[in-house]
C-alpha cells in the first residue's frame, strides 16, 4: 500500500475502530470512571495509537511478512493505550489495584475485539484496501 492509500484509509478505519472499541470500554472500564471518561477513552486512546498502527508501522515493515507487522502493531496499541490511560487517570489514592487491572484488561480486550473484527473485514475484502 502507498502512503496515499494509508492516509485515505485512516479516517474510515479510525471511525470503525472507535465504533468497535468504545462499547467494550464503556462496559469494561472500572466503575470508578464516569461514563463520560469511558466515552472519551474510546475516542482518545484510539486517536493516539491508530495513526502509528495505520500510517507508520505499515511503512516501516514494508514488504516484511504481515504477521510481523501484526505482532508489533497489536502489541504496541494496547500497551501504549494502557500507559496513556494510566498516566491520565490513575488515582494513587485508590489502594486496591483491582480497578487498575480491570482497566488494563478492558483496554486490551477492546483492542483484541477490533483486531479480530478487522481481520474478518480484511478476509472478506470489506475495506478493499487491506488485501
Amino acid at each position: 500500500m502507498t502512503p496515499h492509500d494509508l492516509w485515505f484509509f485512516l479516517p474510515l478505519g479510525y471511525l470503525v475502530t472507535v465504533a468497535i472499541e468504545t462499547p467494550v470500554l464503556l462496559f469494561g472500564l472500572s466503575t470508578r470512571h464516569p461514563p463520560s471518561r469511558r466515552l472519551f477513552a474510546g475516542l482518545w486512546l484510539t486517536a493516539c495509537t491508530y495513526p502509528v498502527v495505520v500510517l507508520v508501522l505499515p511503512l516501516l515493515f514494508g514488504d516484511a511478512a504481515r504477521v510481523s507487522y501484526l505482532i508489533v502493531a497489536e502489541t504496541f496499541a494496547p500497551l501504549a493505550e494502557c500507559v496513556l490511560f494510566y498516566a491520565a487517570f490513575h488515582d494513587r489514592t485508590v489502594v486496591p489495584h483491582a480497578p487498575l487491572w480491570r482497566d488494563f484488561v478492558a483496554i486490551t480486550a477492546a483492542n483484541l475485539v477490533s483486531f479480530g473484527l478487522g481481520e474478518v473485514f480484511n478476509a472478506s475484502g470489506w475495506f478493499g484496501l487491506l488485501n
